[in-house]
């Protein structure tokens, strides 16, 4: 099933995430392979000017309210914060997803530049653990980050945790109390057929109701209503402790109310996550294109947006790129 292309942007697909680069000065578990990742050269890459070219057109013709910078890991770009400013400058809600690991210096000028909100990916709290999983010992590096970004204003602070069983399961309760103490929104994310290893099963899922059940067992909940285009069902702690939500791609899937589109580090456009097509926007702005051009590439792509991912089912379809090359 596909959307009607009489009109694409009816299920007001308004929020555009920005893959900057596929570098990343961590090499996650989830996101990269052990060995054989090959860097897209420079020269592939759009640049500041060109990412602000498509941010702009979404702007202004459809009214797109939010941009989101992710990678690979966005800080590992030289001179983030004149892109930050460059977007900024369009009057959207501007927000990045990266590792934290050099949040601590980069956060103040950052949030200068107009960068409103940011969200730390981070898998474990223990030390041994993370390094594990990141291949670098780097914890208090991203601790030190997310507490700078807190000093910084860049609220709220989202700290993003991606569950998988055997792995950091137990860490449930770690993150919710570390979340309560810090004044941080902790999310915990269902595992996605996005690794690098192509690792997934079902069994490896650690569920949006058990992560519920574990903590409201410990710090009880109460449900945020109003979820509305979010991918985060959002609770509140009964005492007043703050909030935690749940990203349920895999069980709950939010896909009929999902307002996102990607743009990768080297130009091709996504209408989703999970798509097993591209549109190659680069090409169209650099052999000259016009706006219209660009918008009617994108236009066409929306238009075939998916009603939903089909994880789990016979029908669905591994993107080709994982979650380290498209941007989260």
């Amino acid at each position: 099933m596909i959307f009607p292309l009489i009109d694409p942007f009816q299920r007001r697909v308004r929020d555009l995430r920005i893959s900057i680069t596929d570098r990343c000065n961590f090499r996650c578990t989830y996101c990269m392979p052990d060995e054989g990742m090959v860097w897209q050269p420079r020269e592939d890459l759009l640049t500041y000017e060109e990412i602000e070219r498509v941010a702009r057109i979404c702007v202004t013709r459809w009214g797109f309210t939010g941009i989101r910078l992710t990678g690979g890991e966005p800080t590992v770009r030289a001179d983030l914060a004149t892109l930050v400013e460059k977007l900024a400058g369009l009057g959207v809600d501007l927000a990045m997803t990266t590792n934290g690991a050099t949040l601590g210096l980069l956060a103040p000028r950052l949030r200068q530049a107009g960068l409103r909100r940011v969200t730390v990916s981070c898998d474990s709290l223990r030390q041994e653990r993370f390094a594990s999983i990141t291949h670098r010992d780097a914890l208090h590096r991203v601790l030190d980050g997310i507490g700078a970004a807190v000093a910084a204003g860049l609220a709220p602070v989202k700290v993003n945790c991606v569950l998988m069983r055997g792995v950091n399961d137990d860490e449930i309760l770690d993150f919710a109390a570390f979340g309560r103490a810090n004044g941080v929104v902790v999310r915990f994310i269902e595992f996605m057929p996005l690794d690098a290893q192509g690792a997934w099963t079902a069994e490896t899922v650690v569920t949006y109701d058990e992560v519920v059940r574990t903590i409201d067992a410990v710090y009880p909940l109460d449900p945020v209503a109003g979820r509305g285009s979010e991918p985060a069902e959002r609770f509140v702690y009964r005492d007043g402790g703050g909030e935690v939500g749940v990203i349920a791609s895999v069980t709950r899937n939010f896909c009929g109310s999902c307002d996102r589109v990607r743009l990768t580090a080297d130009g091709q456009f996504r209408n989703c996550l999970f798509a097993v097509r591209e549109t190659d926007l680069r090409a169209v702005l650099r052999s000259g294109g016009s706006d219209d051009d660009v918008a009617r590439a994108i236009e066409a792509d929306v238009g075939m947006k998916w009603a939903g991912h089909a994880i789990g089912r016979v029908t669905f379809i591994r993107p080709q790129r994982s979650m380290s090359q498209i941007g989260g």
